[in-house]
């Protein structure tokens, strides 16, 4: 039986069955949890946006999003972001999905914590986006209705999920801290890192090899 939160159904198929036993058994419930929720957020934002991402791609995006922060997905010299991007779309790919809709998956994940850019891309690319902001940052939560979002949470809680989902971000980048330049992964460093010093776009020109 199709399983549905919140009216939004999960799609039914062996990919999304196995795209969810590999997640579940390869990351912490605060991960699994939150990237669960992030797909049901995602397509209850998309209703409200008027657009309609293909669910199976939202829901391999959802899943993958946060996976660059954890073992045995996280890396030493990319940005947590292209790590996750990386993984689904070999998982995709394993699974036969063609090569434009993998790529798509990729930048969805990879521009996850992009501000404003994603909503004027593929609605997959929006709609991971959308449910990130909502799950993390709380935006845009009055386009849902109260029952919607207890009916997620209800399925999928956030306890101490903001304290929690901070320590996994600093966790997840803290021990490649040049990767956070320009992102908004720097916040969390300097908050959190002693001795944390952000990458200043302004001295990267005035200090650049162009002669004045």
């Amino acid at each position: 039986m199709t399983e549905k939160i919140a009216g939004v159904e999960i799609p039914d198929s062996k990919l999304v069955q196995e795209a969810t036993e590999l997640i579940r058994d390869t990351t912490p419930p605060l991960i699994f949890h939150h990237s669960r929720r992030v797909y049901l957020f995602g397509s209850l934002q998309a209703a409200a946006l008027g657009i309609q991402p293909d669910p199976e791609l939202l829901y391999v995006a959802a899943l993958f999003h946060d996976t660059g922060l954890v073992p045995p997905y996280r890396s030493d010299d990319q940005r947590f972001e292209m790590d996750g991007a990386d993984q689904a779309r070999a998982f995709l790919l394993a699974h036969d999905v063609p090569q434009a809709a993998a790529d798509t998956v990729w930048t969805a994940v990879a521009l996850h914590t992009t501000p404003e850019v994603p909503y004027k891309m593929a609605p997959e690319i929006a709609a991971t986006t959308a449910g990130v902001e909502t799950d993390v940052l709380g935006l845009n939560l009055a386009h849902l209705s109260r029952e919607q979002i207890d009916a997620v949470t209800a399925a999928h809680p956030r306890p101490d999920f903001k304290r929690q989902i901070l320590q996994a971000f600093t966790e997840g980048f803290r021990h490649r801290p040049a990767t956070t330049f320009g992102t908004v992964n720097a916040d969390v460093l300097e908050h959190f890192v002693p001795g944390f010093r952000r990458i200043d776009f302004v001295d990267v020109i005035q200090d650049s090899a162009w002669p004045e």
